[in-house]
């Protein structure tokens, strides 16, 4: 198996990456950033409450 199947490194540096004064920004793909944080983070919300039903019911 590799090593970096289950690494979660990027996943966390997504989330909590400082900003870059060198990267140009606009409205758009600021929204974009932020719909895809919080798809993510309700995805790992729902995925966390079926292993919480499947393990304790």
């Amino acid at each position: 198996m590799r090593k970096d199947l289950f690494n979660l490194a990027p996943v966390f540096g997504y989330f909590f990456r400082k900003n870059d004064p060198n990267r140009h920004t606009n409205f758009n793909l600021r929204t974009m950033h932020f719909i895809n944080k919080l798809s993510m983070a309700m995805f790992l919300v729902g995925f966390i409450v079926l292993l919480y039903r499947w393990f304790l019911r």
